[in-house]
């Protein structure tokens, strides 16, 4: 499946041909057309031979948080019908998701009761996984999905969620990260996190979700440049909008924690931005909250890349050329210009 990465990738190349070609045409040693397309047609190619490269997955194991619901319990089911082992840990293993997991997975997958935030349960998640990995198995991956998706202007939001949100997406991952980083380091896998656009731009309402999610990315750089040595490589995955393909925010999440935002509130800040202003956005959450492509199958796609390519990449970007454009903008242009265009793009069709 082709997503954005690659044409990034792709392109960048063609860029790197380009300037390559020119720089030769202008010395006179080669025609600019004829280097153009050798070099163009030859980094594609090189491209492609590397992510054809994929490392045995029989006897190996990975460990998904948050299968629950939405990605992790996609990919859990998904891991499991390519044939690796699973572990999925859920915050209520005896619910929903837990039990179909159960029902619809081989001997293969084992659904664990794990909430990230929990000393305790992450020590017998560990214990666990020994038991199910025997003295022969594996660790290969660990995928970091496990999180939760609060909303509101900074004036809005209770430190109380902001640290709770930071608790769950940010400090979460860490801990499950250190817990089984020996085993994963001992295989010489892979830690893979799932991140979001939304930690490369941000939004308005969106500073309790994001700062978790810029946070994350900065965490997985200097993991990733620490495990070189160790032969673990580790990856993020950037989704777009898959809103309404899991259920990380609904409108049922979107009226509770409205309705909570406004009974912690301060008097001034309800009078500053007023009740018509507030229940204004309350409605655009919720119509996010049923938007986006409900087909998750391109995350599952880059997940799988980034646990079993040789050479997987450092960030993985399933999303629509809409957002990819505005993330590129983001982090290439001045914040003037990034601005003008997220207003253009995201502000006035959705606000």
């Amino acid at each position: 499946m082709t997503t954005m990465d690659k044409i990034g990738r792709v392109g960048f190349w063609w860029c790197v041909s380009g300037v390559a070609a020119s720089f030769l045409h202008l010395l006179n040693l080669s025609s600019f057309l004829v280097t153009f397309t050798s070099l163009a047609l030859l980094s594609c190619t090189v491209c492609f031979l590397l992510a054809s490269l994929t490392v045995e997955t029989v006897g190996k194991t990975v460990l998904i948080t948050g299968c629950d619901s939405g990605f992790g319990y996609a990919l859990a089911l998904h891991l499991d019908a390519l044939g690796m082992g699973v572990v999925a840990c859920c915050l209520d293993a005896e619910g929903d998701g837990g039990q179909q997991l159960r029902e619809k997975g081989s001997s293969r997958l084992h659904v664990l009761q794990l909430d990230i935030t929990s000393g305790s349960q992450l020590t017998q998640a560990l214990d666990k996984v020994k038991e199910i990995l025997g003295p022969h198995g594996v660790l290969w991956g660990l995928v970091n999905n496990a999180g939760i998706n609060p909303y509101g202007a900074v004036e809005w939001v209770t430190m109380d969620t902001y640290r709770k949100v930071c608790d769950v997406n940010l400090f979460g991952s860490i801990n499950v990260t250190k817990v089984f980083l020996p085993l994963i380091r001992k295989a010489k896998g892979r830690v893979v996190t799932m991140g979001s656009v939304r930690g490369r731009i941000a939004s308005p309402l969106g500073s309790v979700y994001e700062v978790t999610k810029f946070a994350l990315e900065a965490f997985n750089d200097c993991l990733r440049m620490e495990m070189k040595p160790f032969g673990v490589k580790v990856a993020m995955i950037e989704p777009g909008n898959f809103t309404a393909g899991t259920k990380i925010f609904t409108e049922a999440i979107v009226q509770r924690y409205g309705e909570q935002m406004w009974e912690a509130m301060d008097d001034e800040v309800k009078e500053t931005y007023g009740k018509h202003f507030y229940d204004n956005n309350l409605l655009r959450q919720t119509k996010i909250s049923k938007s986006g492509n409900p087909d998750v199958s391109q995350v599952l796609v880059v997940l799988t890349e980034a646990l079993t390519h040789v050479y997987p990449q450092a960030r993985y970007n399933p999303m629509d050329f809409k957002l990819y454009f505005i993330m590129f903008v983001a982090t290439h242009f001045p914040e003037w210009i990034a601005d003008f265009v997220f207003d253009q793009l995201v502000v006035k069709q959705t606000w």
